[in-house]
């Protein structure tokens, strides 16, 4: 699991989008109008110099990104898949109250992804499913990966009807899915 001083990881670099430097951003925040403003300086995972956004917009439903000192496509292109990151001193709780009323009650929006990751996973009836390798962020819904014991992975939607119960201190989730979700892995 990622220690509690690791940055955190809030976004992917996608695809150039235009000529003139922009870029297309996987948001991997539930707070994206908070991490993504003009203004705002992003670290590299993996080193690098930060990245300190000039224009934030959104397009078709993808967030867009400008960054000082890269100006062009070719620019643009060599930020391809860097995950950038914010300090953990700068995140704040992830239930903080943001520009949209706050969280609105899922399990996703009180834990950071990290503190997810490398959970034990098990059902109401304590049968073992795995444990959390990745959280999925999507416009559809998080979902929780849980890597099985076996080989393969469940892919479970995390909110509060399915995953009543999340212990990072006890080291576990508990999920209570609904007939066949299990089944459909």
């Amino acid at each position: 699991m990622a220690g509690v001083d690791d940055p955190i990881v809030v976004g992917r670099v996608g695809r150039p989008h235009g000529v003139r430097g922009e870029v297309t951003i996987e948001v991997r925040t539930d707070l994206p109008q908070r991490r993504f403003t003009v203004g705002a300086v992003l670290g590299r995972a993996g080193g690098g110099a930060a990245l300190t956004v000039t224009d934030a917009r959104w397009h078709s439903g993808r967030l867009l990104l400008c960054f000082e000192g890269i100006g062009d496509r070719v620019a643009a292109e060599t930020l391809r898949n860097v995950l950038l990151t914010i300090d953990a001193s700068d995140a704040g709780s992830p239930a903080d109250d943001d520009a949209d009323g706050g969280a609105d009650g899922d399990p996703a929006d009180l834990w950071w992804d990290r503190d997810l990751v490398g959970l034990a996973a098990v059902t109401t009836t304590d049968a073992p499913l795995g444990r959390v390798t990745d959280i999925i962020h999507s416009p559809a819904g998080d979902l929780l990966a849980i890597a099985r014991p076996g080989g393969g992975e469940h892919l479970v939607p995390f909110v509060r009807e399915i995953v009543p119960t999340v212990d990072p201190v006890a080291g576990r989730i508990v999920v209570d899915p609904p007939p066949g979700l299990l089944e459909l892995d």
